[in-house]
């Protein structure tokens, strides 16, 4: 499917691997300027050299910088502003996994860790992208939960904490400022990206298939979603087409979640 991104300036980040990767492409391809933001320069360099090859010509936008950090944050979105003069649609997706641990032995400083990029970085990026697309009057938003934002799951105690506030976030300010600018989350399951390839690793080893295989046997769809399903449906809700929908936390995960 097209969508009208001709031109839009779209600010992504977590851009340099996995669903920001993705979407990133989709997004060039739609004819987006782009802003991508990552801690990992490499990875930044890499995303940049595949929009480029796919579109000779787009214009991309590349700071290293941690979400944590909220003057990193500020910087990054001020530097999308005056390099494109506007900010029409934001991809707030940077984040991590952690630790897998027993809730009663999860450690402070990963729970610390997690919660800063997850949920804080996540309400930075909200904060200051609000700002400007206040003064804007327009804009689309997209935050990332996590079907973990949506239920339980066992051993992920920092990541499921701050994935469900992810959900909460975006629905209150869906609420504050839904009349100009449209807030959504979605709730990917299990999409094969390194960082899920990496999970099923420290689970199963060298038989981390065999395990990747156990958890799809129960999804409805049995098999996991594939990054550029996230992209279309990333590429929708910061597109124009999808105004009227607007605090919602749509799972994309083949319907895992209704099994619980």
């Amino acid at each position: 499917m097209s969508y009208d991104l001709n031109g839009k300036s779209i600010l992504i980040t977590g851009a340099g691997s996995g669903l920001g990767q993705a979407v990133a492409g989709k997004l060039a391809q739609e004819g987006a300027r782009l802003a991508l933001v990552d801690v990992d320069a490499a990875g930044l360099e890499a995303a940049r050299a595949e929009i480029l090859a796919a579109r000779p010509g787009a214009e991309v936008l590349m700071v290293v910088a941690d979400v944590a950090n909220e003057g990193a944050v500020e910087g990054f979105v001020k530097k999308t502003k005056d390099g494109f003069g506007r900010i029409d649609g934001f991809y707030n997706n940077a984040g991590i996994e952690g630790p897998h641990a027993e809730m009663a032995d999860y450690g402070t400083a990963d729970f610390d860790k997690v919660t800063d990029v997850n949920l804080k970085g996540v309400y930075y990026g909200l904060k200051h992208v609000l700002r400007v697309m206040r003064e804007q009057k327009s804009g689309n938003i997209v935050n990332v939960a996590s079907v973990a934002g949506i239920r339980g799951v066992k051993w992920h105690t920092a990541y499921v904490a701050s994935k469900h506030a992810v959900a909460g976030l975006t629905k209150a300010a869906a609420v504050e400022y839904g009349e100009f600018i449209s807030i959504n989350a979605i709730a990917p399951g299990g999409i094969m990206t390194n960082m899920i390839e990496g999970a099923f690793r420290k689970i199963g080893g060298d038989n981390w298939q065999a395990a990747m295989a156990e958890y799809t046997a129960p999804n409805p769809k049995k098999r996991m979603g594939k990054p550029e399903e996230v992209a279309e449906l990333v590429a929708f809700l910061l597109s124009g087409k999808a105004a009227y929908i607007n605090g919602a936390v749509i799972a994309i995960d083949g319907g895992q979640s209704q099994e619980f």
